[in-house]
Parts: structure tokens; C-alpha cells; sequence
């Protein structure tokens, strides 16, 4: 599996971490909320990654400052929420 955002054809300012064999993360660790529009940015770079690997998982790794409705698109989409511990 490979991290690189441009192996995936994104920007170079995405940041993707392994979690585990065939689980990628996209990382956002910023100090301001996540809303709906970084939510739709998300839903189109996971949906980038997985038209190159249809078979990975993909989740967002966040800090605790993310908009409920936000979480709510993401998880129709099947993409996880995990929680980073500031």
C-alpha cells in the first residue's frame, strides 16, 4: 500500500497514513472545526484513492473538532472517523 497522495493523484498537501494492511487514513489535524465543506473535500479524496485501489479501507483521522452532520456524510459514505488525542 502506498501513502503517497500523488500515487493517488492528489494534491501534495494531503497527508495519508497507514493504520493497517489495506487501511489508509487521511489525516487532518487541524485546530479549527471540520465542517460540511472540508467534509465533500474528504468524500472526493477518498473516493480518488479508492477508484486506484477499490479494495482499501479509508478513514479520516481527526482531532475531536468535527461538525456532527459532518460525521454523518462521512459514515454514508463508509468512510471511518477515528480520533486522535491532542
Amino acid at each position: 500500500m502506498n501513502t503517497s497522495p500523488l500515487y493517488y493523484g492528489l494534491s501534495s498537501r494531503v497527508k495519508l497514513q497507514a493504520i493497517t494492511d489495506g487501511h489508509i487514513a487521511i489525516v487532518k489535524l487541524i485546530k479549527s472545526r471540520i465542517i460540511m465543506k472540508d467534509a465533500l473535500k474528504i468524500v472526493t479524496i477518498a473516493e480518488d484513492i479508492q477508484h486506484k485501489e477499490p479494495l482499501l479501507k479509508v478513514s479520516l483521522l481527526c482531532n475531536n473538532n468535527i461538525c456532527s452532520k459532518s460525521v454523518k456524510l462521512l459514515e454514508e459514505k463508509g468512510i471511518g472517523v477515528c480520533f486522535v488525542e491532542e
